[in-house]
């Protein structure tokens, strides 16, 4: 299993990392994403990276912090995304919820991550809220040339999921699909397996029976079994799709072979 989108260093104030890795690694995770949300925690995740083995980091300013970026910043991010283990530009996309920064200004630090992302030969990490219909506007400009990319914590419809497919990305699922009538768990079923990663978003989200708690990855496994239970397959069989796709879209290949 992988938590693919996750932050570590958001968990219980980032004080014990040891503790959340080892307790990842009892569970069956194998390997874990951490996902930067502006240039301090970009430099927490490599940190991380570097310092544990079963830990990725990817790198990134979110929307919320959009307003924050300037060229130092882009510079910044592209020394930190040629670390070894760094494995995507993320999270970054709009999010017209908080809207806490000014909607042209998160277009343009979009842009300018999905550039990065296209130079430096990453796949991209995409959070999208109350704003796909943009979102897509955007990707769809440097679809063709990205390797790939997700949208994490997919929040859209059967037909928002084609689309994404159709621009060559996946979409990530997470504790939600545990919760009941939930509209991502009804997406997770529809869709192509093959085309679905799974992701915690610790300590956000966590999935039932301890909704309520603060999430950790250790925790990916209930969405792995939920998303067996949704697709009515055996859990190894969907284990072995997802980690392949997750890999494959990571550059983790190979731990999974071709």
């Amino acid at each position: 299993m992988i938590d693919s989108h996750c932050h570590i260093n958001f968990i219980d104030n980032g004080d014990n990392p040891q503790a959340i890795v080892d307790d990842t690694v009892r569970s069956g995770v194998g390997k874990i994403i951490n996902i930067g949300t502006d240039l301090p925690t970009s430099f927490d995740s490599v940190n991380l990276a570097e310092k544990f083995e079963e830990v990725y980091a990817a790198v990134g300013v979110h929307p919320h912090d959009a307003k924050t970026v300037d060229e130092q910043t882009i510079e910044k991010l592209r020394e930190l995304a040629k670390k070894k283990k760094v494995v995507a530009i993320g999270e970054i996309g709009l999010d017209y919820y908080r809207d806490l920064s000014p909607r042209k200004v998160q277009k343009e630090v979009f842009e300018k991550q999905l550039e990065l992302a296209i130079e430096l030969n990453l796949p991209v990490v995409i959070h999208t809220r109350e704003a796909f219909q943009d979102t897509v506007a955007v990707v769809k400009n440097y679809a063709s040339r990205l390797k790939g990319g997700v949208f994490h914590c997919f929040p859209g419809t059967i037909d928002d999921a084609d689309t994404v497919f159709e621009m060559g990305l996946l979409i990530s699922v997470g504790g939600i699909i545990t919760f009941k009538n939930s509209k991502m768990a009804k997406v997770a079923r529809e869709v192509p397996l093959e085309k679905v990663i799974l992701e915690t978003d610790a300590p956000y989200l966590t999935p039932v029976p301890f909704r309520g708690k603060p999430n950790r990855p250790a925790l990916v496994k209930y969405v792995y079994m939920k998303l067996a239970e949704l697709k009515n397959m055996p859990f190894d069989e969907v284990e072995k799709t997802v980690d392949r796709t997750c890999g494959k879209l990571f550059s983790l290949v190979e731990t999974f072979g071709d």
